[in-house]
C-alpha cells in the first residue's frame, strides 16, 4: 500500500492473499486424502515407490498445501480488514455495523453447505472412508463424517456450535469459526473502547500476549488488527518503512521460510528447517503469516503480484471455496477414485481426479459466491436496519 488513498489496490492484494490461502487449504486436504505421506513424512503412508511426496514435504514446496499456515494467514488478514473503515474514517458506527452483521454473513453460507452435507451423507455419498483404505490415509481421511446424520444436530452446529465451540462434525473446516467470529467481536469491542486512545497499543499487546498463552489462534486476528491501526494512523512510520524495500523483502522472505515449516513438525534432520530446533509449528506459521502481511504492505512489487487476476478471483470466492471443497473431496473425489483405481494406475487416476475436482470446487464456489453469500449480506443488512431503529 503506497499511500492511504489507494484503497482498491489495498483491498485487491489482501483479497489475493486470502484467495491463495483458500487454495492452499483445498490443496492441503486433497493431498492429505491421496498423498498423506506428504504430510506425515512417513514411508508407511507413501504412494510412490521412491517416497517422492515425503522428499517434497521436507522442502519449501510444502507451502503449496500447508493448510495450517493458510489458517493463520486467514486470521491475520481477517484482523487487518475488520477495522479498516473505522481507522480510515474514525467513524465508530462502522464498528457497530460490522459487529451486527458479522454472525449472519458468516452463518448463511455455513448453513447452506451443511444442509448440502446432510443430504449427501443421508444418500450415502460420503465415500472417504473406503477411499482412505486404498490411499494410505487411514490416519486422517478415514474418520470424517463417519456417522449417521441428524438434521437437528446439523442445525445446531450450523447456527451455534461452530461459532461458540468449533463444532465441525459435518464440515471439518468449521473448527476455525470461533476465531473468525468471537475474535472479530473482540476486535470490534477493542476498537470501540480504546481505538482512539493514545495508549491503545498497550491494550493490543495485552490482547496478543493473553492469546499466546491461552489460545494462540486468536493472536493472528489480534495482530492483523494491530497492523491495520498502524497502517491507517501512523503515516510517517508507514512512509519510512515503504522507502526501505529491502526491509519488506526481508520480512516477506523470512515469512515464507517460517510459513513453509512442515506441519507435522518432526524429522527435520537434513532439511533447511533443522536450525529451528524444537518444533513449534503453530507459532512458526503465525509468525510467517504476520511477516508476509507486513512484507506485502511495504512492497509495491508484491502488491502487484497478489493483486493479479487469478489471486483476486480466488479471493472473491475464498469463503465459499473454504466451505465447499472438503464435501466435494469426500464425495466426488472419493467416488471417482474408487471407480477408476486399478484401471489407469494410481497417479494418473489421482491426477484426473484432481483436475475434475478442481473444476467442480471452483464452479460451486462461484455459484455460492454469486447466490448464497449475497443472501447472507442482504439478511445481515436487514437485521442491521431493524436493530438500528
Amino acid at each position: 500500500m503506497q499511500n492511504g488513498n489507494k484503497n482498491m489496490k489495498k483491498i485487491a492484494y489482501i483479497d489475493g492473499l486470502k484467495g491463495l490461502g483458500a487454495l492452499m487449504v483445498y490443496l492441503c486436504h486433497f493431498v492429505f486424502a491421496f498423498y498423506y505421506g506428504a504430510y506425515s513424512l512417513d514411508m508407511a503412508h507413501a504412494n510412490t515407490a521412491s517416497g517422492l511426496e515425503i522428499a517434497l514435504g521436507k522442502t519449501p514446496l510444502n507451502l503449496l498445501y500447508n493448510g495450517n499456515f493458510a489458517v493463520e494467514l486467514f486470521l491475520v488478514l481477517g484482523g487487518f480488514v475488520l477495522c479498516l473503515g473505522f481507522f480510515g474514517t474514525g467513524d465508530a458506527g462502522k464498528l457497530k455495523s460490522g459487529a451486527k452483521r458479522r454472525y449472519i454473513r458468516l452463518m448463511v453460507p455455513i448453513l447452506a453447505v451443511n444442509i448440502l452435507v446432510y443430504f449427501l451423507m443421508a444418500m450415502g455419498l460420503y465415500r472417504n472412508s473406503q477411499a482412505a483404505e486404498l490411499t494410505n490415509s487411514m490416519d486422517w481421511f478415514y474418520g470424517f463424517n463417519n456417522f449417521s446424520p441428524h438434521f437437528g444436530e446439523m442445525l445446531l452446529e450450523s447456527l451455534a456450535g461452530c461459532f461458540l465451540w468449533g463444532s465441525n462434525a459435518y464440515n471439518g473446516v468449521l473448527w476455525t469459526m470461533p476465531y473468525l467470529f468471537l475474535g472479530s467481536l473482540t476486535v470490534y469491542l477493542a476498537a470501540a473502547l480504546v481505538g482512539k486512545n493514545p495508549l491503545r497499543y498497550v491494550a493490543y499487546a495485552v490482547m496478543m500476549a493473553t492469546a499466546l498463552v491461552t489460545n494462540i489462534y486468536f493472536t493472528g486476528i489480534f495482530f492483523g488488527f494491530f497492523v491495520c491501526d498502524v497502517v491507517c494512523t501512523r503515516k510517517r512510520l508507514l512512509s519510512w518503512y515503504q522507502k526501505r524495500p529491502w526491509l519488506s523483502w526481508l520480512c516477506f522472505a523470512v515469512g515464507v521460510y517460517l510459513a513453509s515449516y512442515p506441519s507435522i513438525g518432526t524429522d527435520m534432520g537434513g532439511t533447511i528447517y533443522k536450525v529451528m530446533g524444537i518444533p513449534r509449528v503453530v507459532p512458526y506459521h503465525l509468525a510467517g503469516a504476520a511477516l508476509i502481511l507486513v512484507g506485502v504492505i511495504g512492497n509495491e512489487i508484491l502488491q502487484k503480484v497478489f493483486a493479479g487476476k487469478v489471486p483476486v478471483f480466488l479471493g472473491k470466492i475464498s469463503y465459499s471455496l473454504y466451505l465447499l471443497h472438503f464435501p466435494v473431496i469426500a464425495t466426488f473425489s472419493s467416488i471417482f477414485f474408487l471407480k477408476l483405481q486399478g484401471r489407469l494406475g494410481y497417479h494418473l487416476t489421482v491426477g484426473l481426479d484432481f483436475l475434475l475436482t478442481t473444476l467442480i470446487v471452483l464452479g460451486l464456489s462461484v455459484l455460492s459466491e454469486h447466490y448464497v453469500e449475497p443472501l447472507g449480506k442482504r439478511l445481515a443488512n436487514r437485521w442491521k436496519r431493524k436493530t438500528d431503529v
